[in-house]
């Protein structure tokens, strides 16, 4: 059932009959429900969904809110969430049906204004951890001292994300991130981002390269 929150066909949210609406960033988004149809899906279509499955499952195991910051000024008429799900849906799926996979160096996390610093690296330390590194960033009018540098590390064997936002600025140049003890021996994938102070603006994220762990 649908709820009007003003007058007629104004913020309504749900389904009321055929018509469906939702908010999205503010704005009421009025559609009307799409028809049923008794034919089977075409190949296209159940490859499609596959992909779809596969990219939406990998964003929301455990980076969800990231990526909902990371895309929140990418396309003014979807959420966060969504623009990252479309735009990795478009870049960043590899392989053919219905063995997809992941094109991790083509996915992003992120998609923003702010600069990226100079030469960023990581590398495996001791211990299960991960040394993330960058350069100063100069002569940038989209990068402050104090953005918060956001590391990214996940893991294809385990299918996990171990992720740190903000505990070192971009200003540290560098941040030690500590992975459980079963990540040992593991390769893992790595990015790195930045996010405003107040998390309102986001850069692009960068793909680090894949580390075993040590």
């Amino acid at each position: 059932m649908g709820k009007l929150t003003g007058g007629p066909y104004y913020h309504l949210v749900g389904r009321t009959g055929n018509n469906v609406g939702r908010v999205v960033k503010g704005k009421n988004v009025f559609s009307m429900r799409p028809a049923k149809s008794n034919r089977p899906p075409s190949e296209l279509q159940l490859n499609q969904r596959l992909k779809f499955g596969m990219i939406t499952k990998w964003l929301g195991s455990g980076i969800s809110d990231f990526v909902a910051l990371g895309f929140q000024d990418f396309d003014s008429e979807m959420t966060g969430f969504n623009a990252a799900v479309q735009y990795n849906l478009d870049h960043a799926v590899t392989g053919s049906a219905p063995n997809y996979v992941i094109d991790y160096p083509n996915a992003k996390l992120s998609r923003g204004k702010l600069s990226l610093p100079a030469t960023p690296e990581v590398a495996a330390v001791a211990g299960q951890a991960l040394e993330f590194t960058w350069g100063a960033t100069v002569g940038s009018l989209n990068a402050k001292p104090g953005d918060l540098a956001v590391c990214i590390a996940y893991c294809d064997m385990l299918d996990l994300f171990v992720m740190s936002v903000g505990a070192v600025t971009r200003v540290a140049l560098e941040y030690e991130l500590d992975l459980p003890a079963d990540f040992a021996g593991e390769s893992v994938h790595c990015w790195l981002a930045f996010l405003s102070s107040n998390k309102k603006l986001a850069s692009i994220s960068a793909y680090l390269g894949a580390v075993t762990v040590t």
